[in-house]
């Protein structure tokens, strides 16, 4: 898991990508933030992953900004989790029962 890379929810549906890189950038050198959409309706789904170059930035950016607010919300910031893997392959097929043996 990257320490540098940061979880911010709680956003407004409004904020936009420069005025978010623009609030974490007060605490150093932001690479890449990525605002996911909702694949149905393309609005913004209210959360976002920022990654700065620094850990110890980010860490400061956490401190600073969890429980901020921008466009009129409180911030919820912390160090993104690793997303689980998702099981692999098909469908596993029908376990149970018996196979017509009486």
């Amino acid at each position: 898991m990257a320490a540098n890379r940061l979880y911010v929810g709680n956003l407004s549906f409004h904020t936009t990508e420069a005025a978010l890189r623009s609030a974490v950038a007060a605490f150093g050198n932001v690479e890449a933030v990525d605002m996911p959409v909702d694949r149905e309706t393309g609005r913004l789904r209210g959360f976002a992953f920022v990654t700065m170059t620094r850990q110890e930035d980010a860490e400061r950016a956490i401190a600073e900004l969890n429980g901020s607010s921008l466009d009129g919300r409180a911030l919820r910031v912390n160090v993104a989790e690793d997303r689980p893997q998702r099981g692999g392959g098909g469908g596993g097929g029908f376990r149970g029962g018996s196979r017509g043996s009486r």
